[in-house]
């Protein structure tokens, strides 16, 4: 098989799961109410007929998302091991005007590293839903009714990413950038009974949108500027300064949506409202993976124009330490994971900013296999102890041993712990970051200093809120004397533990010279792009900074194993814990002018508007009714008022004639 058929069956085999998911039928939604109520032979013979074609059809749905992501799985490690270089296969689509719009595939050693991760978490994520989204006996609303739609939903997803990967143009590119966006608005609303929900799913589709308008109009502005949309076109037309840096801030509008970096971060906080494993996908593989990965797929644009990477630089610093500082108040440990997503994708667009891609997207492959571990992780916490607030846990270790280990490897990957995965590739953004700073890159060097310091900063943070998630979370008395919590069953299970390994020791793949050399292919070929692995003097400041964030936060919990080490930022907690407030500024600023636009706009529309065609109606109306009340009059009188018109007409016509 080719290495084109392979690339281009990767994003086809989950979208027909998905499709033919879709078609399969719901059946009607019970609750114990219904339940209740249910009475006579007739009655339980129809709820029996239900339960069996909801069970037939939450099994074939099973079988297609597990099906579907496996597949894609096995296409992306075959790719992966067949691909020899660079490989893009493409057929022209349509054209109109001068413009080229065309299928095909664009291959490389990144890309296809970056499927296998997208396709590995996505399988992973479809056999823990098995279990996840499971009706408990005791639920009012039966979860399980909606099973069908949400396992296609998450297969779309995985196609939608994995086009993305792969698309040799931009629009086929476009096209999977905003499926994503539909999906993620349909998943993080699937769960009904949290009130919470269809307004978290409505706030990340309408701020993503803001940015995808950037995304397609720096689209539009390259495919004009090159006459075709194909990406290898793209890349090799001569663009003028200003259509490149137009295009590129435009592009970054579109980066910031979709991997939730300042100033449009806050959607993804409030998206833990959707189902755990959902949560996974979106951090881990999928949308705010995508940003990143668009930047290197571009990347020799961006490396053509400083002021750019400058912007981008000064984005990632900030969202860097933004969603630090905020996941060091949450109480809720999705919101934890959540923030700590911010920030970590601020790292990869950080090492974007100082001119390296394969540092980038080293961290990109190691994040999607801790951050997946600890989102699944946490569900199995979340599923055992029936609540997210970290205030209710306490005492988990022993009583949930296997899913506390898988914890201890999730949060020490994310902390930067050597020899963990997270340790290798965070290494790798800063000593991008040290070769920046001293002039080695495409940015100025002060872009260089910015992105190592504060990575340096979020290294101490970072480890100071994974300390105290593990501590408050497992550690202590139990804060809920009725809750008897276990590890999780084995759908659950096996996810959580298969992860661990990627999570452990994806990170020394970075001194395995296959691994590295189809990661350094995101480079373009470029002979000085920065080293992807770094074991020097440098790794001593940031284990220190390390030390010094988990020391504190022990030191913290031991002085009172009751409390909560945040309560030592003291008046910085809310502020921490709002993030600054820029969500309610954004509120303020955006969300109600445009809410007080719209009623406007509606009342002038019903009172303008509908007023005039309404007024002109009832007018019309009440002419008609009087002229009709005239003629409802009674025959002698109307008699006589037909010969007092006869005699007046007559009359006229005499006088006109004789003055004539």
């Amino acid at each position: 098989m080719s290495t084109a058929l392979l690339g281009a069956l990767l994003p086809a085999v989950p979208l027909a799961a998905g499709l033919v998911g879709l078609l399969l039928p719901l059946a009607p939604r019970r609750s114990a109410t219904d339940q209740a109520a249910t009475t006579g032979q007739a009655a339980v013979t129809d709820q029996t007929a239900a339960i069996e074609q909801e069970s037939v059809a939450r099994r074939v749905a099973i079988g297609l998302g597990v099906a579907g992501a496996a597949g894609a799985l096995a296409l992306a490690v075959a790719l992966l091991v067949t691909l020899d270089g660079p490989a893009e296969a493409s057929t022209t689509w349509i054209r109109f005007g001068g413009l080229t719009v065309t299928l095909g595939v664009r291959l490389d050693g990144a890309a296809a590293l970056v499927a296998v991760a997208v396709a590995a978490v996505a399988l992973a994520v479809q056999v823990y839903s098995i279990g996840y989204l499971k009706r408990g006996p005791h639920d009012d609303v039966d979860v399980d009714h909606r099973y069908p739609p949400y396992a296609a939903q998450v297969s779309l997803f995985t196609a939608a990413m994995l086009l993305v990967v792969v698309s040799g143009d931009l629009i086929m590119l476009l096209v999977g950038w905003e499926v994503m966006g539909i999906c993620s608005y349909l998943l993080i609303a699937h769960d009904r009974r949290l009130p919470e929900a269809p307004a978290a799913a409505m706030k990340a589709f309408l701020v993503t949108r803001v940015g995808d308008v950037g995304f397609l109009l720096g689209i539009a502005l390259l495919g004009v500027s090159a006459g075709s949309f194909r990406i290898a076109d793209v890349l090799a037309h001569d663009h003028g300064t200003t259509t490149l840096t137009a295009a590129g801030l435009l592009l970054l509008a579109g980066v910031a949506g979709k991997s939730a970096q300042f100033p449009l971060h806050t959607w993804l906080p409030d998206a833990m409202a959707g189902p755990t494993p959902i949560s996974a996908l979106i951090h881990a593989a999928t949308m705010v993976a995508a940003g990143v990965y668009a930047v290197t797929r571009l990347w020799p644009l961006f490396a053509a124009t400083p002021t750019v990477l400058a912007v981008l630089g000064v984005m990632a610093s900030v969202t860097l330490l933004l969603g630090a500082l905020a996941a060091t108040a949450q109480d809720d440990i999705k919101r934890v994971l959540a923030w700590s997503t911010v920030s970590q994708i601020g790292y990869m667009t950080g090492a974007l900013a100082v001119g390296s891609p394969p540092a980038a997207l080293f961290h990109l492959l190691t994040h999607a296999a801790f951050k997946a571990l600890l989102f699944l992780a946490a569900g199995a916490v979340i599923h055992a102890v029936g609540t997210t607030l970290m205030s209710r846990m306490g005492g988990l270790r022993h009583r949930m041993p296997v899913t506390f280990w898988c914890t201890v490897i999730g949060l020490g990957a994310l902390a930067g712990v050597p020899p963990l995965s997270g340790f290798w590739s965070k290494e790798g953004v800063l000593a991008a970051a040290e070769d920046a700073l001293l002039g080695d890159g495409p940015a100025p060097a002060w872009v260089g200093w910015l992105v190592f310091l504060t990575g340096l900063v979020g290294v101490a943070i970072t480890a100071w809120y994974a300390t105290r998630l593990l501590l408050r979370t497992f550690f202590g008395a139990a804060r809920d004397p009725l809750a008897t919590p276990h590890d999780p069953p084995v759908p659950l299970r096996w996810p959580v533990l298969l992860l661990a390994v990627p999570a452990a020791l994806l990170g020394l793949a970075g001194f395995w010279p296959w691994f590295t050399d189809r990661l350094l292919s995101s480079a373009a070929g470029d002979p000085g792009a920065p080293r992807l692995m770094h074991v020097g003097p440098l790794v001593l400041l940031p284990l220190a900074l390390l030390l010094l964030g988990v020391g504190l936060a022990w030191a913290g919990w031991r002085r009172d194993t009751a409390a909560d080490p945040a309560d030592a930022l003291g008046p910085l907690r809310p502020v921490f814990a709002r993030a600054f407030r820029l969500d309610d500024v954004q509120h303020a600023l955006v969300v109600r002018p445009m809410a007080a636009l719209g009623r406007t706009v509606r009342a002038v529309d019903e009172r303008v508007v509908d007023g005039a065609a309404t007024g002109t109606g009832r007018g019309a109306r009440a002419l008609g009714g009087g002229l009709g009340t005239l003629h409802r009059a009674a025959l002698p009188r109307a008699a006589a008022a037909l010969l007092a018109g006869v005699l007046l007409i007559g009359l006229a016509t005499a006088l006109i004639g004789a003055t004539s």
